[in-house]
């Protein structure tokens, strides 16, 4: 899961920073981590992860010990880091010009700033095996038709529901269209059943209901073309609030939602998976969260996309997420991504095996035995578009303004006017 949830941490600005000047052919031979040459002649280099839970946590290491066994001239240091602290020691080291030499990254606004002033390499030429990837996993890393990074794992949103509560309801299929899904919520109402489990107080979930419906009414260009015009106050996005609204006006949250988190105990998830609550709009972590905060709702437990929107351009088809890889600093050596290659491509079924990891290697998803990541990776195969987490997707000022401006229209203090209008302010000061 750690993996997957947003980036809410400001990032610093990298303008004027210089790039490192070893080219990554350069770069090749004996040497240290940063270059420098290392007395036993091995071939160094850091690598920066936030494998600090499982499965990653024994996974990462056994992949890369693996890796050195295989090439004893090589020699990696590792360091783990939790998420949140991942991305603030990441974000100091960059503003000092350095970056270690693979490191995390979740592509979208952060990994362009770093790549903007020349710190990142690029693998566009180098990658020759891109083509054994998904091409939708290497979206969130590609920037002007370039390659930044190497994806392991992808990810979408999607609604969990709970098919005992539905059939109580008298639902007998998911919701293909909005109105559809609002008249779910009132079925769901109607049998004495919280519909939507959400959790109101960390904001990034609330954003998700946002960027799905701004991508089913407005479309995908449209988005694209907010990140580069700096302007989110078309129709299609005040629209898109409007939707929103007449799901929030139907009071479809459990009660207290304001001041839930989502793994905490009582919070969203546990709301879902203790049954407390029909649907979650979540990512594809979701079933496991629900079972460590909650309780497993086994074979009750069903996924189907977002729903499309009466009058919309966007289709079920293009889906909303995110997910990991990783990135090379400029100048790193070229054995650093002969690992990447080695972790990605050689150890893609030991990934999905530790029921950690979504496939990024075409044709893994056959590989999947859970139920729940096999119809989401299915879903993402199918997957006809692709949008990264606004908040990650976006500069960070601007991501932490969606999640915020959302979380006050859900809240019922903001208009959907006023959304598009704050987060246009946000996008022109970054």
């Amino acid at each position: 899961m750690a993996s997957t949830l947003p980036s809410r941490r400001s990032f610093l600005t990298l303008a004027g920073l210089t790039a490192l000047s070893v080219s990554m052919t350069a770069a090749c031979g004996g040497g240290e981590a940063g270059g420098r040459p290392s007395a036993d002649g091995k071939v160094r280099f850091e690598w920066w992860n936030i494998a600090t839970t499982e499965p990653g946590k024994s996974l990462f290491p056994q992949i890369s010990s693996a890796f050195t066994t295989a090439h004893p001239n090589i020699a990696i240091n590792t360091t783990s880091l939790e998420n949140e602290a991942f991305k603030s020691k990441l974000t100091a080291t960059t503003s000092s010009g350095k970056l270690p030499d693979v490191f995390q990254t979740w592509g979208g606004g952060v990994l362009q700033q770093q790549v903007d002033a020349g710190l990142v390499e690029d693998l566009t030429d180098l990658l020759d095996w891109s083509s054994e990837l998904t091409p939708v996993s290497l979206q969130a890393y590609q920037f002007d038709g370039r390659t930044y990074a190497v994806p392991y794992d992808i990810g979408m949103v999607g609604f969990w529901y709970n098919k005992k509560l539905f059939a109580r309801a008298g639902i007998t299929a998911p919701p293909a269209t909005w109105a559809e899904l609002l008249d779910d919520v009132r079925k769901l109402k109607a049998a004495g059943i919280t519909p939507i489990a959400l959790a109101g107080k960390e904001k990034w979930p609330g954003h998700y209901y946002w960027a799905y419906l701004a991508m089913r009414v407005a479309g995908l260009p449209a988005l694209q073309k907010a990140a580069t015009t700096k302007d989110f106050t078309g129709d299609g996005f005040v629209r898109a609030g409007a939707h929103l609204k007449e799901l929030v006006d139907l009071q479809p949250f459990q009660t207290g939602f304001l001041g839930a988190g989502y793994a905490t105990p009582g919070g969203q998830a546990a709301t879902m998976g203790n049954g407390k609550a029909a649907m979650e709009l979540m990512g594809q972590w979701g079933p496991s969260v629900q079972k460590d905060a909650g309780a497993d709702l086994g074979a009750d437990l069903g996924f189907f996309p977002f729903p499309t929107v009466d009058g919309g351009v966007g289709k079920a088809t293009e889906v909303f997420g995110g997910g990991g890889g990783f990135a090379l600093r400029k100048g790193a050596p070229k054995e650093a991504l002969d690992f990447l290659k080695f972790f990605v491509l050689e150890n893609e079924s030991k990934l999905l095996a530790s029921n950690g990891y979504l496939p990024v290697v075409k044709g893994a998803e056959k590989q999947l035995t859970d139920a729940n990541k096999k119809v989401v990776a299915e879903s993402l195969v199918r997957a006809t578009g692709f949008q990264l987490f606004l908040d990650q997707a976006y500069p960070p000022a601007v991501g932490q303004e969606v999640n915020d401006s959302v979380a006050d229209l859900i809240a019922g203090k903001k208009t959907p006017e006023q959304v598009t209008a704050s987060i246009t302010e946000a996008a022109k000061s970054a």
